[in-house]
């Protein structure tokens, strides 16, 4: 599928006129970072919703992974009947999804039935951000990382076997292994081609270092761009390898080998795009005023916004010494034993955030990043030295090893609540709350393991 032009408002009405277009799946992100909506018909869509808007249920954003209705959330519950929000389709998200025949998709903002944005959906937390930012003077531009293990089992297969003695796409660690990759390249390559018609910039594919894990990369674009790309090929990557027969996951840590990462690479530029990270005279990674101060904002802020980069239960079992993951809040230049990692130079300078792992909201967690290098700018944080050497083994401020630790991070902060609003702290509180309760009242394999006979 070679790429295509992006997807016009005016080209859709002439492609559902002729017919080669009959279906829109129109999504909104939840707060776990998945899309979630309807496939709508085409000619209602350019009808009656491109320039309107269609709706869906409020615990849309209150609900668990397992779409269980649960309490504790101020705009959606029992007592206020579960009402509907307004799902406004965003035309600039207008994208072809050639994974599925005759069929396009568009990504929605979401405001209640009063016309007010949803403070706590992750699309609309990103927009503040980058409004914010932009009138600072600045705009920021991101990349993502998206690390996934493949399987050659079907979901159903993995799924009837309780996720047990599933059969990983490569047997042994493919990382850059150009004969181990091709073994997968027809479904690495089909899923290339369908991002890039979906209008995505395609980099390149590699192998990475657990048995079956790859990673596709794509061109950075502007933040939300970047985020909205990310949660379409997200999904779209898993939609065609249940065509194929297989499954992929991007959970942080499948199994005892390296997690999945999603490692986030952002810079702040002047909103006409000129470089404001880098000294203009940068040779060897030279960071203006700017530039330290944005990292000294992500340093400072790192501990209390970890929830936004790790939010699930096991998205903490990544942050083990010697997996590549962090374990340090420090900054390094190209060291990847530090959290966040200086890498480029020049109008290329960028920060690599590597605490968030292939389970993260892409929205939530740059929209932190965001809010924290513009603290930085703001305050004129001083920025302490670059690291050097290995950060697993310096006795500096630790990455929260625990959602309860991260929790209580995030929900004593004032600068949370006052950059993001009680409503939102208050709210992202709650599903970490519900997540470590489900969690504690679970019994698990390991726990039947190792009581069962002998304890």
């Amino acid at each position: 599928m070679a790429r295509h032009q992006p997807l016009t408002p005016e080209a859709l009405r002439r492609e559902v006129d002729e017919g080669t277009i009959d279906t829109v799946a129109v999504a909104i992100t939840d707060m776990q970072g998945r899309l979630q909506g309807k496939r709508i018909d085409a000619d209602y869509f350019v009808e009656e919703v491109m320039t309107g808007h269609t709706e869906g249920c409020n615990y849309l954003m209150a609900v668990d992974v397992d779409m269980n209705t649960v309490d504790g959330y101020a705009m959606s519950s029992w007592d206020s009947g579960y009402g509907d929000m307004v799902m406004r389709p965003d035309l600039a998200t207008l994208h072809r999804n050639p994974w599925q025949p005759g069929t396009v998709g568009v990504l929605c903002d979401l405001e209640t039935e009063q016309g007010d944005p949803v403070a706590p959906s992750p699309r609309q937390i990103l927009r503040k951000q980058v409004d914010r930012l932009r009138d600072a003077g600045y705009g920021a531009f991101v990349g993502t990382e998206l690390e996934f293990i493949l399987f050659q089992d079907s979901y159903e297969e993995a799924w009837m076997s309780g996720y047990r003695d599933l059969t990983p796409a490569n047997l042994y660690n493919v990382d850059y292994s150009m004969l181990g990759t091709a073994r997968v390249e027809p479904l690495l390559r089909r899923i290339r081609l369908a991002m890039a018609g979906a209008g995505m910039v395609v980099e390149s594919a590699k192998g990475e270092c657990n048995l079956g894990q790859h990673e596709i990369a794509f061109k950075y674009q502007d933040a939300l761009r970047t985020c909205d790309n990310h949660v379409i090929y997200k999904n779209g990557s898993k939609e065609i390898a249940a065509q194929e027969g297989m499954a992929l996951t991007f959970m942080a840590k499948y199994d005892q080998r390296e997690g999945n990462s999603c490692h986030i690479h952002l810079s702040f530029r002047g909103n006409d795009g000129g470089m404001v990270m880098a000294d203009h005279d940068d040779a060897e990674q030279g960071l203006s005023d700017v530039g330290r101060a944005f990292i000294a904002g992500q340093l400072a802020h790192a501990r209390e916004l970890t929830l936004m980069f790790a939010p699930q239960i096991n998205s903490y079992k990544r942050y083990v010494p010697g997996s590549f993951a962090p374990t340090a809040i420090r900054w390094g230049r190209d060291n990847r034993t530090c959290a966040f990692r200086l890498v480029g130079h020049g109008q290329s300078l960028r920060l690599e955030n590597r605490l968030p792992g292939g389970d993260v909201n892409p929205y939530l967690a740059v929209a932190g990043m965001v809010a924290a290098g513009l603290d930085g700018i703001e305050r004129n944080l001083p920025l302490e030295d670059a690291f050097v050497g290995n950060a697993y083994a310096d006795d500096s401020q630790r990455v929260p090893s625990s959602m309860g630790e991260a929790l209580a991070a995030w929900e004593s902060s004032t600068w949370i609540r006052e950059t993001f609003s009680q409503e939102v702290q208050d709210h992202y509180t709650n599903m970490a709350r519900i997540e470590l309760a489900d969690y504690g009242r679970t019994v698990t394999d390991w726990e039947r393991y190792r009581s069962f006979e002998r304890l």
